[in-house]
């Protein structure tokens, strides 16, 4: 079986997103039902020098349609400032995010592989091309957030396990 860039990206956004969303659910759940403030956890850190719990989630939106946007725009840069986004907001971000995966097909993808992208992070730029910044870029980042977030919340008592993390399986014979 050969993986196309599709499946390797935007069905893998699609899946984690979906997870994503599904803890994010269960933690407001868990939050309120012991009386914890959902701003409290937006603003919380694994360590005080690491980005918080909003961040966290934005990103994990930035690197999966964010990506995409890039991809059909042949530019990205890091997300942007996510002072001020409470809860609910983090979980609409979410369920936005997984709309704009959804509307990305195999084909439109395939037609963006080998175009250019620069991520630009201040003056530097950074010539890509969409094929490989998706995957040497975009997935491990998008990654990262998704697992710090769920990091996070099950850091607070959040009742979820790898189950909740890995979302649905592609299985079957």
């Amino acid at each position: 079986m050969s993986t196309t860039l599709y499946e390797a990206t935007v069905a893998r956004f699609e899946q984690t997103l979906t997870a994503t969303a599904g803890f994010l659910a269960k933690g407001r759940e868990h939050f309120e039902s012991e009386g914890v403030a959902l701003d409290d956890i937006v603003e919380s850190r694994l360590h005080p020098d690491m980005a918080p719990f909003r961040f966290q989630v934005i990103s994990t939106v930035h690197h999966s349609a964010g990506a995409l946007e890039g991809a059909q725009s042949g530019q990205f840069a890091p997300p942007p400032n996510s002072d001020g986004v409470d809860y609910a907001t983090l979980e609409q971000k979410v369920q936005d995010a997984l709309a704009t995966v959804k509307d990305m097909t195999a084909e439109k993808l395939l037609s963006l592989e080998d175009n250019p992208l620069v991520f630009a992070l201040g003056e530097q730029k950074i010539p890509f091309r969409v094929g490989n910044f998706l995957l040497s870029f975009s997935i491990p980042n998008f990654y990262f957030h998704s697992t710090t977030t769920y990091d996070l919340l099950r850091h607070k008592g959040v009742p979820v396990g790898k189950r909740d993390f890995l979302g649905q399986l592609l299985i079957g014979q």
